[in-house]
């Protein structure tokens, strides 16, 4: 049953009155529970700000100050004016929770309360949470519960709630994108909601893409209906006139396992979230997700790929090639040489929210590259499928095509695409650079220490610090770092064979040995505390009780099992993050922190020899769970997807 404006409204204000405690919404008053559930649904997630109502985009009258494309050498007047609200903002969060870190002998509340008046004198605080697909998600969902003072008991004593609450920036990539805009998109939810079976199909993992939400009903035909959905909500968009790539099928996808509602939400946008109250009050933190240009056949290299990030207001880099930035809410705006031509219109709604976390997450496109020799697909149905990659893009089955490009004829001496009429971007993490660091360590966003969590499968599906080494690389490159700076990182043998990939680990505490102005990293590196959480990227379906254990594991990654590894690892997390604001502000650094730096800093000591096999073992005590974490439908990920573009393929030939 869908809900009209008039009814929605009328749900609205009657769950409003529910919650200062009226009588008036009774079942008499004359909403059922399906109707009072949809309008549940519609306050707990972001607007849907697409003209069309749905996945379309469609034409609008330009405003009167018409967009424009901006060179990137500062933050834009958005952002800059936000900033005024959420640095003060973090103050009480920052005091509070550095009064709970329990530095000895350091006065935390008088410190913040000495510097209040002066922002820029205190911490600025930024996580990053990497790719690495399902299991990035539901490592990273961990980290961010503990993170969150919401969380319950996440305040107690040796644990690091409100550590969210105090961060001015919040990054993700691929499975990191899905975990970063899930929150969003659901007006900045907790874990907690999410894994609520309340709030289900979000981050219902038994429920694989290929599938589908759980319904009422014969499952094969809810599948079907699936399929058909997301094929009528892609094709609105090409009958609209405007290109669709795989991308778009592979977004429609996941907004039904991250928003909430029965339709994944088709008309909220990445845009939206700056709409959102909460964090257009400074409240919140500012998301940030990450892509990379590849155009088709390019072969993509950290140190020379351009990096696009997007914010609640843009779309752009700070990259010396296209080096600028495009107003979100207007993609699909045929812009030229940075203006609306003075004869078209506007455009708005290409910005939808899925189709932003599929694109920061397409590397699962590689899968359709190598189908003919996919099991999983019977023969006779292969062409199918074919036909359909064919239908959608000739040459780029990994690249979600944002075409009219917004940077067309945009700063032509220096952007390689400036000609081109499609942007075309891929997953941010083919470049290797699988920690969203790269808008965290732009020089005019004065971010002073980073929260790294890395949930990256580089040996036996844990992380050995490839993404921070890929990161270390591209800073060394003069052409393409443009004035960005990044603490020096040892190789990935080194990262094995000394444990750095094992436990906590800071980066960078010496800004003194630093090329330029950067942040502090504390990498947070995926390890087994209770759970064996290096599950496969491309595994696209875990019980509950997997997921929950994976989460929780996760949280005990960065408490280190709530300080029981190390009493010392919250006044050492308070350290990292006063660092930089000491030398600022000339104070002595605590003895304690001195300590803290010793033991986690890394000291540039190397052993770059093959290292064993990396099989760690668990580090507290492992949970016990009922179930192997999958269920029967399960496949191989590569499979799985494979599966989910087969489906799809049925749908299209037989409309």
């Amino acid at each position: 049953m869908r809900l009209g404006r008039f009814e929605a409204a009328l749900a609205i204000e009657a769950l409003v009155a529910q919650c200062h405690g009226s009588p008036s919404l009774r079942p008499e008053a004359g909403l059922d529970a399906a109707r009072r559930f949809e309008a549940a649904q519609i306050l707990r997630r972001a607007v849907s700000d697409s003209p069309t109502g749905g996945y379309a985009p469609g034409e609008v009258d330009c405003p009167s100050d018409r967009p424009t494309v901006r060179t990137a050498d500062t933050v834009s007047p958005e952002e800059s004016e936000w900033l005024e609200l959420r640095r003060p903002n973090t103050v009480d969060p920052m005091r509070d929770f550095l009064g709970r870190m329990n530095i000895p002998d350091f006065d935390a509340a008088g410190y913040i309360d000495t510097h209040r008046d002066n922002v820029s004198a205190l911490p600025n605080v930024a996580i990053a949470a990497s790719g690495g697909g399902y299991r990035a998600l539901m490592n990273g969902a961990g980290a961010v519960s503990a993170f969150d003072s919401r969380t319950p008991d996440s305040t107690s004593s040796g644990h690091l709630g409100g550590l969210l609450q105090l961060a001015t920036y919040f990054s993700g990539l691929s499975g990191g994108a899905w975990l970063v805009g899930s929150i969003y998109v659901n007006n900045f939810t907790t874990i907690q909601d999410l894994q609520s079976p309340e709030s289900a199909p979000v981050y219902d993992l038994e429920q694989p893409l290929f599938k589908g939400p759980a319904r009422d009903g014969i499952g094969l035909f809810n599948t079907l209906d699936y399929f058909n959905d997301i094929q009528g909500a892609v094709s609105s968009k090409a009958d609209a006139g405007f290109n669709v790539s795989i991308t778009d099928y592979w977004g429609r996808g996941l907004s039904y396992q991250l928003v909430e509602g029965a339709d994944g939400g088709p008309g909220i946008t990445w845009s939206s979230i700056a709409q959102d109250a909460e964090f257009a009050a400074g409240r919140t933190p500012m998301p940030i997700v990450l892509a990379v240009k590849r155009d088709p056949g390019e072969k993509l290299r950290s140190s020379n790929t351009t990096v696009f990030e997007f914010n609640p207001w843009e779309l752009g880099t700070f990259d010396p090639t296209v080096f600028g930035f495009a107003p979100l809410r207007y993609l699909g705006t045929p812009f030229s040489a940075g203006s609306v031509p003075d004869d078209e219109s506007c455009v708005r709604g290409f910005d939808n929210a899925g189709f932003v976390m599929g694109t920061s997450s397409s590397l699962f496109n590689f899968v359709l590259m190598d189908l003919e020799d996919n099991d999983a697909i019977p023969e006779i149905f292969r062409g199918a499928v074919e036909g359909l990659v064919d239908s959608i893009s000739d040459d780029n089955n990994d690249i979600a095509d944002y075409r009219p490009n917004p940077f067309y004829f945009f700063n032509n001496d220096t952007n390689p695409g400036a000609s081109s009429k499609s942007l075309n971007l891929v997953d941010g993490g083919l470049d290797l650079q699988n920690i969203p660091l790269h808008p965290l360590i732009q020089p005019t966003r004065n971010v002073d220490v980073v929260f790294a969590v890395d949930s990256s499968a580089d040996t036996s599906n844990w992380p050995n610090g490839t993404a921070l080494v890929a990161t270390y690389e591209r800073s060394m490159n003069e052409e393409m770092s443009n004035g960005t700076a990044f603490p020096a990182i040892p190789d990935q043998s080194t990262f094995v064979n000394l444990g750095l990939n094992a436990r906590p680990t800071f980066f960078g505490c010496d800004s003194g040995n630093l090329t330029g102005p950067a942040p502090l990293v504390v990498y947070l590196p995926n390890a087994p505390y209770v759970f064996l959480s290096n599950v496969s990227t491309d595994d696209p379906d875990h019980t509950r009780a997997v997921r929950d254990a994976i989460i929780l594991n996760g949280y005990n990654v960065v408490t280190q099992g709530n300080a029981t590894q190390d009493a010392d690892w919250p006044a050492c997390v308070g350290c990292a993050i006063l660092s930089r604001s000491f030398e600022r502000t000339g104070t002595e650094v605590p003895s304690i922190c001195q300590t803290c730096f010793e033991r986690y800093c890394w000291d540039g000591t190397r052993n770059s020899t093959t290292p064993a096999p990396y099989l760690p073992s668990i580090g507290l005590e492992e949970l016990e769970i009922e179930s192997s974490g999958v269920t029967t439908f399960h496949q191989s990920g590569g499979s799985s997807l494979a599966l989910f573009m087969f489906l799809l393929a049925m749908v299209f030939v037989s409309s």
